[in-house]
């Protein structure tokens, strides 16, 4: 594919010094390929940087929670417009909204449920471990007694205001629902439908690269309370299948080109998480479930960012050119956000060649 290796590089100095593995993963129609740059870690004996190599993906993990709802609202398990409580455990009392309620899943699923970004309590229990892992403390039975402390203030749906306490919560819903703890149930419904190998929220998962800020390598992040919102990691190769199912070049569970897009639920669901829900305040960008949305031309683009202290991930595709982009990089992001404006930059190039 033209451009890879330059964009790649583009990528690596973006990245910086602290970063020892850089994924580039593009796909255009029938044409894909993920290329690679360093080692694992710092060690000159760490192996090097393959396709299956596995990153972790904070607020990425997100989209794979977006696409977890739309299935099981395909397969008529919730829907929705289905009030928060309906979906929560009944040992949990729920949480507190003043007026204009119920809040619904789409609500957790587009940041208007009113939620603050962070749960309560959790910034306490972070701060001994802020620069390294600070959501490895929060649990639980942690997220359980934010929900019961909760009270919600705006009318749920009328503004928006991205939240990891929200969109956690509605992973928490989505498993009580299935019946299976969040990782079990998006290996279950997502990873094993689509062929997506490296999937997991496990932080000693094979394969994978060392996280870094500033130069110094980082414990495996851990969110055990918090799944939904960050705990996603996997391999470039992965992302690529995952994106090309939301662009209809899924190359299939045995990886034969030209199977297009999954069948049933899951296609389903892939249809219903690109489709728009509101207009972001002073931008045309609009919200999906979860995903953002820009129109660029005649082009539609869909994508996301996600970090960890020692990652930093970008996912976008663009359905009319059949186009996907992923980049990975293991250190955490920086403040000018210039991993993420240029693998931005590699998704607007592959969607705009004719």
């Amino acid at each position: 594919m033209n451009g890879a290796d330059r964009n790649l590089s583009a990528l690596v100095e973006a990245a910086g010094p602290s970063a020892t593995a850089v994924t580039l993963a593009m796909a255009r129609g029938s044409s894909a390929e993920v290329r690679c740059h360093g080692r694992l870690g710092r060690a000159p004996s760490a192996p090097d940087c393959t396709p299956d190599t596995v990153f972790e993906l904070g607020s990425v993990t997100k989209t794979f929670t977006a696409l977890l709802l739309a299935a099981m609202a395909a397969s008529g398990e919730l829907a929705l417009n289905d009030p928060l409580e309906l979906h929560l455990p009944r040992s949990w009392r729920p949480l507190t909204v003043r007026s204009g309620g119920p809040i619904r899943l789409l609500h957790l699923a587009t940041h208007t449920a009113g939620l603050h970004r962070l749960p309560p309590g959790l910034l306490a229990s972070a701060v001994r471990a802020w620069y390294s892992n600070p959501y490895g403390a929060y649990g639980e039975r942690e997220l359980r007694n934010a929900v019961a402390r909760t009270t919600v203030h705006t009318k749920p749906g009328s503004r928006y205001g991205y939240s990891n306490y929200g969109v956690a919560l509605l992973g928490r819903l989505l498993a009580e629902t299935g019946g299976a703890p969040y990782a079990e149930l998006l290996a279950e419904r997502i990873g094993r439908p689509l062929g997506l190998r490296t999937l997991a929220c496990a932080p000693d998962t094979p394969d994978r690269a060392i996280g870094h800020r500033r130069g110094r390598a980082l414990p495996p992040w851990r969110m055990p309370g918090l799944p939904g919102a960050g705990a996603v990691r996997a391999s470039g190769a992965d992302l690529l299948r995952f994106l090309q199912a939301h662009v209809g070049t899924w190359p299939g569970e045995s990886g034969d080109e030209g199977d297009g897009e999954p069948g049933g639920e899951l296609g389903a669901a892939l249809r219903e998480v690109q489709l728009p829900r509101l207009r972001l305040p002073g931008s045309g960008d609009e919200v999906c479930l979860v995903w953002n949305h820009r129109r660029a031309g005649d082009r539609d683009l869909f994508f996301h960012s996600g970090a960890t202290r020692g990652f930093t991930a970008f996912v976008g595709f663009s359905p009319q050119t059949e186009s996907a982009v992923a980049a990975l990089a293991n250190t955490g992001p920086t403040m000018d956000g210039r991993f993420l404006r240029v693998g931005y930059g590699v998704l607007t190039e592959v969607a705009g060649n004719r």
